[in-house]
């Protein structure tokens, strides 16, 4: 990926306690992200097969895979992230948070291709809030390594603020659309039929889209 910098509000990671990082907006949103997770997460298969596994890409803090892992006990998470910074607070969360089925997180460069091809194959991917932290390119390479990396009959949730229709529907989103692209004219919001289709071209069949709070949408998608 690019190295890019975003607008201050755009990524607000907070020091807490030792190597924690604490982000106000993933507080925020977790609990009705959980609640979609909990509708839509894999089940095992009942006949003593290999436990469902879940990827969060661009895991960030470490707060939204705890929370996740916790509400779904029965998968076992791989968060990721690109920044070492994230990295080591995600694992002093995952860590201190008792869930034994999360595991150490990896240095993931989702918007690259290849995906490393040893990171196997996921029931579930989860990304929340990056698209419109990142460009059109990169989001498509993206989406198309993460439907690589998904099992048959896997769902792939991508949460987060959008463009409907190619039109910006709250002064919020008109707002902080414009501090994004004025920092770096290649990100912004992407439009929501657009990532649909994208989606598709990838192998993907669109299930749901969940309108959530705060003006965001959740597409899911499945293999």
């Amino acid at each position: 990926m690019a190295v890019r910098t975003v607008p201050g509000e755009a990524s607000v990671a907070l020091p807490e306690a030792g190597e924690k990082l604490f982000a106000p907006s993933a507080a925020r949103n977790l609990e009705p992200i959980a609640d979609l997770l909990a509708q839509i997460a894999p089940q095992p298969d009942g006949a003593g097969g290999p436990r469902p596994r879940a990827l969060e890409i661009a895991s960030g803090t470490g707060q939204h895979v705890v929370g996740f892992a916790s509400r779904c006990l029965h998968l076992d998470w791989q968060p990721s992230d690109v920044n070492p910074a994230r990295l080591t607070s995600i694992n002093a969360y995952t860590g201190d948070s008792g869930c034994r089925n999360i595991a150490t997180a990896i240095q993931l460069d989702a918007t690259e291709a290849p995906w490393p091809d040893g990171l196997g194959r996921f029931d579930l991917i989860v990304l929340c809030n990056l698209l419109h932290l990142i460009s059109t390119p990169e989001a498509q390479t993206l989406i198309r390594e993460a439907a690589r990396h998904l099992a048959a009959g896997g769902h792939f949730l991508i949460y987060g603020p959008f463009m409907r229709g190619g039109e910006l529907t709250s002064e919020g989103d008109r707002s902080f659309h414009a501090k994004l692209t004025a920092h770096d004219p290649e990100v912004g919001y992407k439009d929501d039929f657009d990532v649909m289709d994208w989606l598709q071209d990838s192998g993907l069949e669109m299930r749901r889209v969940i309108e959530m709070p705060a003006n965001n949408l959740a597409l899911v998608a499945i293999r």
